[in-house]
């Protein structure tokens, strides 16, 4: 479950795998279900976090009544319309499956500048889950929009007749006998 094997690629060069667990959780297809799910729940809570602020004059309004202290202190009142679509763009990406590393740190980002403004909430649950979800980026939108995007940028998925060459295992060094 946890024996890390080395791998010796084309070109001679040694490769340290992940541990199959690791490789299960964050490279296989058969977790992407698992990380649907993850997905979901956490683009929810940015969507109905951004659609709340959306539609409340405080957040909208351009006064910055909806940060208050440090963050109008600070950032001014554009960050209300920074913090707002932000979380929208988060929810939806998630959502959707769309470039979910990037939104999940999109989200991990603003969920430790609310944390360190001192909001706890779903804020700690949210950051734990942001950081799986970055872990798996490549699996974890093997289930919606990145299935398409990410073979457009060449990665993680290889185009059929494109595959990388196979690497070779590495065998145990031959005993010296004279």
């Amino acid at each position: 479950m946890f024996k890390v094997e080395k791998v010796i690629d084309a070109r001679g060069q040694t490769l340290i795998q992940d541990p199959p667990i690791a490789r299960f959780f964050f490279q296989s297809t058969i977790t992407s279900v698992l990380w649907l799910a993850v997905r979901l729940y956490v683009g929810y809570d940015f969507l109905i976090a951004g659609w709340h602020k959306f539609t409340t004059p405080a957040w909208m309004d351009g006064s910055g009544s909806g940060i208050i202290g440090f963050w109008k202190g600070a950032l001014g009142t554009t960050a209300s319309y920074v913090i707002v679509f932000g979380e929208l763009a988060v929810g939806v990406g998630l959502i959707l499956g769309a470039f979910v590393g990037l939104a999940a740190a999109g989200g991990l980002l603003m969920n430790f500048a609310f944390l360190l403004a001192g909001t706890t909430s779903t804020n700690p649950v949210l950051v734990m889950l942001g950081f799986l979800l970055i872990l798996a980026w490549k699996n974890s939108g093997y289930i919606g929009l990145d299935y398409f995007l990410l073979p457009m940028l060449g990665t993680p998925w290889w185009k059929p007749g494109k595959a990388p060459a196979p690497a070779t295992r590495m065998s145990a060094p031959a005993a010296a006998t004279r």
